[in-house]
């Protein structure tokens, strides 16, 4: 089946045209500035070897989603013949608050159920309604599929879900851990279960980038996740601080003179690797900061000698808070699942940043766990499954590329065929 995966944001539409059948991207590609002025789409054809930029006026996302359609059956550029081709889309909506257990196909009911969960994700689910009506405009007669990043969170048990609240507040404001990145989380968890040859298994899946989340995955079911009732919680993060003291909260607004309409913008944008180091968000900034070396495009970038040791010790605690909170979600989530079969590090940073998964990975040999350090220095920008565990390592350890889009993808042909 051909699915056309769509991911939209307020002012961009991410697409990619899969094939299901043999896993290939035939093509991709983004709409980037939709509604203003400049707006632009970069399109590829599935090999990257044809690629095409250019700017276009898209007023809304059901241009947008008429321009994707144009790319993907252009003469020169396109991969497919017509639009007819195009069997299902599915579409990535971050959050399905307490009502969405599973993908599902879009109705009016599923849509109004969608806008109920705004409150959960104001910043994306808008977003991806934009998206939806964008492509139900353009494609009225083609299925469309909701795949929802909670989803595969809500298999975990209420004492791993509940916080501890008054029950009123819990039950009528629908206050609980829903977790992010569920589509990731599935994909590499599953892949972990082929890999081992049995689903009957316990795995904790590292999804670290800008934005990072643990899982503990249990017989191919989530018993926990680092993320909580938004994608704030958990560990250190690009701009995000992750879990802290709930009285540092007010503390910090009283001290700062911080309203409640902007302290969670400090919380999400200010602080984490960029707060702690007060120079990058970028995990790759950071590592070259502790070797001493500084992005002069940066505005934050250091000139005095005083300034750059400065930096470079602010970098490496940055780095290592992040290393010592992963390892103890994985000492954590071993105990919650009574055992530990194999870690697997994916995103950005959990694929290409060696150093980060050597500190997480070091000194854990009472917990059966052991890689190959120098496998690992050269395992980075690389699109393989490479296991980093040694032969006599009772944990597997590998770095896993995850794949969102086919995860969608095959979900989406999986709703539409009823399967």
């Amino acid at each position: 089946m051909k699915v056309l995966v769509v991911n939209a944001g307020s002012s961009s539409l991410k697409y990619q045209l899969l094939n299901t059948e043999t896993k290939e991207v035939l093509g991709k590609g983004i709409c980037e500035r939709i509604g203003m002025s400049g707006s632009l789409i970069d399109h590829k054809q599935g090999d990257g070897v044809k690629r095409i930029k250019k700017e276009i006026p898209m007023p809304d996302h059901s241009v947008a989603t008429e321009i994707v359609v144009s790319m993907l059956t252009d003469k020169e550029y396109g991969c497919i013949s017509n639009m007819d081709e195009i069997e299902a889309v599915g579409h990535r909506v971050v959050h399905g608050g307490p009502y969405f257990f599973e993908s599902c196909l879009v109705t009016d009911e599923v849509l109004e159920t969608i806008r109920k969960c705004i409150e959960f994700a104001p910043l994306h689910n808008p977003a991806h309604i934009m998206g939806i009506e964008g492509c139900q405009k353009v494609m009225p007669n083609v299925p469309q599929v909701v795949v929802f990043d909670t989803a595969f969170h809500q298999t975990m048990a209420p004492e791993a879900y509940t916080y501890a609240l008054p029950m009123e507040i819990i039950e009528k404001d629908h206050v609980r851990r829903y977790g992010a990145h569920g589509t990731s989380h599935k994909f590499v968890s599953r892949e972990m279960n082929k890999i081992l040859g049995r689903d009957d298994t316990k795995i904790i899946t590292c999804h670290i980038g800008n934005g990072s989340s643990i899982s503990a995955v249990k017989n191919g079911k989530v018993v926990d996740t680092s993320m909580g009732f938004t994608p704030l919680d958990g560990v250190e993060m690009g701009t995000r601080c992750g879990s802290i003291d709930p009285a540092i909260v007010p503390y910090i607004m009283k001290k700062h003179n911080i309203d409640v309409d902007h302290i969670a913008d400090f919380m999400n944008k200010k602080c984490g690797f960029l707060g702690v180091s007060e120079y990058s968000s970028d995990s790759r900034d950071i590592e070259a900061a502790i070797r001493g070396e500084f992005n002069e495009e940066l505005p934050n970038c250091p000139t005095t000698d005083e300034e750059k040791a400065r930096v470079t010790k602010n970098a490496k605690l940055a780095a290592e808070i992040l290393a010592y909170q992963v390892k103890k979600y994985i000492g954590s989530y071993s105990a919650a699942m009574n055992g530990l079969d194999a870690i697997v590090f994916t995103a950005g940073m959990g694929e290409n940043n060696p150093e980060l998964r050597e500190r997480v990975c070091k000194d854990m040999e009472y917990f059966g766990i052991k890689i190959d350090f120098d496998l690992n220095a050269k395992t980075l920008r690389q699109p393989n499954i490479v296991e980093l565990s040694t032969p006599d390592s009772k944990v597997k350890v590998y770095v896993l590329p995850t794949n969102e889009e086919l995860m969608i993808a095959m979900d989406t042909e999986k709703v539409v065929s009823g399967k």
